[in-house]
């Protein structure tokens, strides 16, 4: 399934009080890398942008008057993230905004299947502050060019910290082929069986997953089951 990171910037928290979406931004991911396919808008909300909102993002209603409207993009956008696997950082709070856009315009919410970034990260680092400026410090992306908040800008880096939380997943998967140094082919004593191949963890993910326990540890007040065990071996 195609894998699309989104994210969208409003003019306030709540799309139940009439809040919109000023800026929305998707972009296809090729395997691990970040394609050059991408959707992005700058749009006229059709009302004032909350003084909060435009803090964080530097938009407000006069900046935007006369861009497109949410109306006119909408089937680009469909077409865009059709069949798509999405992926967003909060992704209830994007999503809320997209689906009533949609209702505003008759159209039923969106179907895709939703991957919340936020959600991932909250469960691999309990405890920390998991919000994008804090992923990219942790996983050492840079974010330097970000001083304020931008959908297209934080696509990208949200994409890059995606690969960075599931780095190594995608090689289990199939999707990836791992290096010929960490492949260790094993033959099976039945020739009617296929080869299987142990993929043996580089020393940088073995670093990754001692720091995870230790921080699993420490939030469960060492509780931690894993940690005993290696221990114990």
């Amino acid at each position: 399934m195609r894998k699309i990171v989104l994210d969208t910037e409003t003019t306030g928290l709540d799309p139940k009080k009439g809040h919109r979406i000023i800026e929305i931004a998707a972009i296809a991911l090729e395997g691990r890398k970040v394609s050059k396919r991408h959707f992005h808008h700058y749009l006229d909300p059709e009302r004032e942008v909350d003084e909060d909102a435009a803090r964080v993002h530097g938009f407000t209603w006069d900046m935007l008057k006369g861009r497109a409207k949410f109306a006119d993009i909408a089937t680009s956008f469909l077409e865009f993230v059709d069949g798509a696997e999405l992926m967003a950082h909060n992704a209830p709070f994007d999503m809320s905004f997209i689906n009533n856009e949609l209702r505003l315009l008759g159209l039923p919410p969106l179907e895709n299947p939703v991957v919340d970034t936020l959600k991932m990260a909250r469960e691999m680092h309990p405890g920390k502050k998991n919000g994008l400026d804090a992923l990219c410090s942790r996983y050492e992306i840079d974010n330097t060019h970000r001083t304020l908040h931008g959908a297209l800008l934080d696509t990208e880096l949200l994409a890059e910290v995606y690969f960075a939380m599931t780095r190594g997943q995608e090689s289990l998967l199939g999707e990836d082929e791992p290096p010929a140094a960490r492949e260790i082919a094993v033959l099976s004593t039945d020739a009617s069986r296929p080869t299987v191949r142990v993929l043996l963890p580089s020393p940088d993910e073995l670093a990754v997953h001692a720091q995870q326990l230790l921080d699993i540890d420490k939030a469960s007040k060492g509780a931690c089951l894993w940690t005993k065990l290696e221990s114990a071996a």
